[in-house]
C-alpha cells in the first residue's frame, strides 16, 4: 500500500480518511493472515490514538471516520444511529436498475466468520433493512456475457437508512441487480469480465460521501471521497462525463431508522 493514506479531513477531534480497497480496518478473525491494518497505519501516520466510529469491509474503498477520543466516537456514533448523519455509496451493478427507489427488505444477521462448531443454534430473526438509491448513469457493452447478446450496467448512488452487514450487496442482489465484483452475492461471469477486460478486479462499492454535524461545533459538514485507482479509471472508461455529473442525494429520512454504520 502507499506510504501515506489520503486524509480527507482532520482536526483535534476526529479524522476522515480514504480507505483503499483490500485493506482491513483493524485486526479481525475474517482474515487472520493479514498483517497490515488501516487503524495501525493511520495511527502511525498521524501519531495519535484512534477510536473507530463505523465499519467498512475489506474490499470496500472510500470514506471512513476515526475519532481521537472515546467521547467524540460516541457522539459521532450516536449521529449514525439516529440518522442525523448519513452515508452514501457509489456502486456499479448488473443491468439497468430503476431510476430511483427504496429497498425495504429485512436481512438475517450474518456471522463475521465461519465457526468450526457444528452445534445447531437458534436462528436469529431478520432485522429491518432499508436502502434508498438513485441511478446516475447506464452503459450497454456490445459483448455477450452469460446469456444475453449485450451487457448492461448501472452506476448507482445508494444511501443507507439502516446498518446491516453487507446490506448493499444483499439488497441489490434482492433487486436482481447484483454489485459487480462481489464473489458471494454477484455474478461470476460479469465479475471476471470486469477484472480481465476492464481493469477492475475488485468489488465496485465505494463509500463516497457523508453528511454529518461536527461533534463539537454542531456545524453541518459534508465529507467527500472521490473514487481512486481502478474504480476511478473504470468510471472514466465507461462514463467519461462522470466528472461533470454531481451525484444527486437520495431523500433524507424524516424519522430515525436505526444505525447506518453498515459495512456496505
Amino acid at each position: 500500500m502507499e506510504p501515506d493514506l489520503d486524509i480527507i479531513y482532520r482536526d483535534e477531534y476526529f479524522v476522515a480518511v480514504h480507505k483503499p480497497e483490500g485493506l482491513l480496518v483493524h485486526k479481525s478473525n475474517i482474515d487472520k493472515h493479514e498483517t497490515v491494518f488501516l487503524l495501525q497505519e493511520l495511527r502511525n501516520q498521524i501519531g495519535q490514538h484512534l477510536y473507530p466510529v463505523h465499519r467498512l469491509d475489506k474490499p470496500t474503498s472510500g470514506l471512513i471516520l476515526f475519532a481521537l477520543t472515546p467521547d467524540i466516537a460516541k457522539i459521532l456514533q450516536a449521529q449514525m444511529q439516529d440518522n442525523t448523519a448519513s452515508k452514501e455509496y457509489l456502486l456499479v451493478c448488473r443491468g439497468y436498475c430503476e431510476e430511483s427507489g427504496e429497498v425495504d427488505h429485512p436481512l438475517k444477521p450474518m456471522e463475521d466468520f465461519k465457526r468450526k462448531s457444528k452445534k445447531v443454534r437458534d436462528p436469529k430473526p431478520a432485522q429491518d433493512a432499508v436502502t434508498q438509491y438513485r441511478r446516475l448513469q447506464t452503459v450497454e457493452l456490445n459483448i455477450e456475457i452469460d446469456k444475453y447478446p449485450t451487457s448492461r450496467y448501472s452506476l448507482v448512488l445508494a444511501k443507507l437508512l439502516t446498518g446491516r452487514k453487507h446490506q448493499l450487496r444483499r439488497h441489490f442482489k434482492h433487486l436482481s441487480h447484483p454489485i459487480i465484483g462481489c464473489p458471494k452475492h454477484g455474478k461470476s461471469p460479469h465479475n471476471s469480465y470486469f477484472a480481465a477486460h476492464l481493469g477492475a478486479p475488485r468489488l465496485l462499492l465505494h463509500s463516497y460521501r457523508m453528511h454529518l454535524h461536527h461533534p463539537v461545533t454542531k456545524e453541518p459538514m459534508t465529507l467527500l471521497a472521490p473514487p481512486q485507482g481502478s474504480f476511478k479509471a473504470l468510471l472514466e472508461l465507461l462514463w467519461p462525463d462522470i466528472n461533470r455529473t454531481e451525484p444527486c442525494t437520495a431523500p433524507r429520512p424524516t424519522t430515525p431508522s436505526g444505525d447506518n454504520s453498515e459495512t456496505g
